[in-house]
């Protein structure tokens, strides 16, 4: 590979880099949201990885079937995370094309 070719390769690796840093920071700043229950409860993920909210109707809320609401709460958030990692994963592809690319295969994993 000749050292025209390596500059290339490398200011183009740089270039990528920079461009997928301030992907990530955008995406911190997207959210996604998943119900369950028929929409009785509510999680908010962000980019980041992380539920920002949380949102329980009074409705689903008895004393006597805690572990109903507890499900609940476990199949919003979980589905809300995956769509935001999905989120990440789709801006992600947008910015590499689509390649899989050795090495950079859990940068879009951002949690």
């Amino acid at each position: 590979m000749s050292k025209k070719m390596l500059g290339d390769l490398m200011r183009q690796a740089q270039k990528l880099q920079t461009e997928m840093a301030k992907m990530q920071e955008e995406a911190k700043k997207k959210t996604v949201a998943a119900t369950a229950g028929g929409g009785m409860v509510t999680a908010v993920a962000s980019g980041a990885g992380e539920i920002i909210s949380l949102k329980i109707e009074k409705d689903v809320v008895n004393p006597e079937d805690v572990e109903m609401l507890q499900d609940l709460v476990i199949a919003a958030a979980n589905e809300a995370l995956r769509r935001a990692q999905e989120m990440v994963q789709g801006e992600m592809s947008k910015l590499t094309g689509g390649l899989q690319m050795p090495g950079l295969g859990d940068l879009g994993k951002m949690f």
